[in-house]
């Protein structure tokens, strides 16, 4: 976060508020926060929440699920991180939902995120651009992704950039944080998803999910119990 004041001091930056803003945000002012009392399953996101400050969270607070960025002389970009109606509604290549987005904006560019999968999806003369993701990106081989935008004329140029860098020691500060002892499951498919960019989070806890309602014929996903975890990390990682 300090990093991230600095960046904003320094230069002309934009930002816009995810999912996981939105979940210290709920917690903090105890609005519809159902997993505030959940076990290990949301250790990560309790870990996360009990490190930020007050100022990091007012900080999410004021900032916008969607942000038209303008420049002179050059198309305007609309920026989300998910999509400019939801903060945790994926957009998908051939999709019709997906399209749907497309259209309604009225903005050629789309940048977006959430799904840590680095693409382009084009439309009706409209192209929405994900850069992927620096940490935990999907599908990447293990690399690091983002973009970077160009001006040609009065158009975007978008160049995807994946690249290699030394995992050993981001798995160390795992280690070292204190975050493995507070999510062992969710740090352990982290690990996964840094050495081979496949599998994420998402998939094992729903598969987690589906195992905990299949034998007990219900489940809570921020309250799983451990073997739940165990068995659906045996069945994906391995």
């Amino acid at each position: 976060m300090e990093m991230i004041y600095s960046l904003k001091e320094k230069y002309i930056c934009y930002f816009i508020r995810g999912n996981k803003e939105d979940y210290w945000i709920s917690r903090r002012n105890n609005h519809n926060c159902e997993w505030k009392n959940g076990n290990q399953t949301v250790g990560a996101m309790k870990y996360c929440y009990e490190n930020l400050t007050e100022k990091d969270i007012n900080f999410f607070q004021s900032l916008p699920i969607f942000q038209e960025i303008k420049f002179e002389n050059i198309s305007t970009i609309m920026a989300c991180h998910s999509s400019p109606n939801r903060n945790n509604e994926k957009m998908l290549p051939a999709n019709e939902n997906t399209n749907h987005i497309i259209d309604e904006c009225a903005c050629k560019y789309i940048l977006y995120g959430h799904t840590h999968i680095q693409g382009a999806i084009n439309h009706d003369n409209k192209i929405a651009l994900n850069p992927g993701a620096v940490g935990v990106s999907l599908h990447s081989g293990g690399k690091a992704q983002f973009m970077i935008l160009q001006q040609k004329a009065q158009e975007w140029t978008h160049e995807f950039i994946s690249i290699d860098y030394d995992k050993e020691i981001i798995i160390k500060e795992l280690q070292e944080s204190g975050l493995e002892k507070a999510a062992p499951y969710w740090t352990q498919i982290t690990k996964h998803l840094i050495l081979t960019g496949e599998v994420s989070h998402g998939i094992v806890l729903s598969e987690a999910i589906k195992l905990c309602e299949e034998e007990t014929g219900k489940a809570s996903w921020c309250n799983i119990s451990p073997k739940y975890w165990e068995k659906a990390i045996a069945e994906l990682l391995t």
